[in-house]
């Protein structure tokens, strides 16, 4: 039996995680998270009873201990963090507490005999990309916005931590991740959400910044491949699609999937962390998953049969 952590439980990617890993009998997953985004409907069924909850906050030393030392974890998931562009940028402070969960994890992990400790990065630790595409051996650290300070920095720290003490890690730098239980502060998420209810589509800026768009089970299947085959070990994974779309065409298409009729309303540009363009060399993710990754109509057209995001 792998007893395993996962913080962020209640979130998005997090949740899905422990749907697909409690699949596996063999597994017991903890789930922890302090609910200041994520959500107890997004939990998986009860269907399963190789996993629990727990209500905690990584960044609370205490909290996170007293489940760490009576658990004793043999692979962690650290995927607790604030996210959201526009909710990082409101939230500086706050988003730079998460470095206390960074070593919180960390600690406790080399105390307690934890094997390896995945992490969720972000494209964020690219900053303004100097290259193209985005290879995970560059990382140019030009953003100044503290969400990507932070996924730096706890990149930093686990390579330190795997330096000094032998623990190991994987890093997984996501890319613009959607799916049915993504919430509705999320581009995608949120486009879809206007569109099915004819409201106007918002866009900062003039739309012609690009990104590409992972559909979550290509994000879950690469993460717990690499788990299960011990691929990529003190290593950093791309985690993304290499297809990109402007902002701008990403509203038209899902108007036109949706047969709405939204118009698409212009804001004026964020001040800062809205990069021009995201494209990842997601080699290694292929590798990974020895399969074709879902097209983005085809990924949206899956969130508009799910009667839960609709609803």
């Amino acid at each position: 039996m792998k007893n395993i952590l996962i913080t962020g439980g209640a979130g998005f990617i997090g949740s899905s995680l422990a749907e697909k890993l409690i699949q596996n009998p063999d597994n017991f997953c903890v789930l922890v998270d302090n609910l200041s985004t994520g959500n107890m409907q997004k939990l998986p069924s009860k269907i399963h009873s190789n996993w629990k909850f727990i209500k905690c906050d990584v960044n609370d030393y205490k909290d996170i201990s007293e489940v760490m030392l009576s658990c004793h974890f043999n692979y962690v998931f650290h995927y607790a963090a604030t996210v959201g562009v526009k909710r990082t940028q409101e939230n500086p402070v706050k988003v730079m507490r998460d470095i206390h969960g960074i070593e919180n994890i960390l600690n406790l992990s080399k105390n307690t005999g934890v094997k390896r400790v995945f992490y969720s990065s972000s494209s964020e630790v690219y900053g303004e990309p100097i290259e193209l595409p985005q290879n995970e051996q560059t990382t140019p650290l030009n953003s100044r916005i503290p969400y990507a300070v932070v996924k730096n920095l706890g990149e930093s720290f686990l390579k330190s931590y795997n330096k000094e003490f032998g623990l190991e890690y994987t890093i997984f730098r996501f890319f613009n991740t959607y799916g049915p239980k993504q919430s509705k502060d999320f581009v995608m998420s949120k486009f879809i959400s206007q569109a099915i209810n004819n409201k106007d589509l918002t866009i900062y800026g003039d739309g012609k910044q690009t990104r590409t768009f992972c559909y979550i089970d290509d994000n879950i299947d690469a993460c717990v491949n690499a788990f299960y085959n011990n691929f990529f070990v003190n290593d950093v994974v791309n985690i993304g699609s290499d297809v990109e779309i402007t902002i701008l065409n990403l509203a038209k298409l899902i108007i036109k999937l949706t047969n709405s009729k939204s118009q698409i309303v212009f804001l004026p540009p964020l001040e800062e962390g809205d990069m021009m363009r995201r494209y990842p060399d997601n080699s290694k993710m292929k590798y990974l998953l020895q399969r074709d990754l879902c097209n983005i109509e085809e990924g949206i057209s899956k969130i508009l049969q799910n009667t839960a995001f609709v609803n």
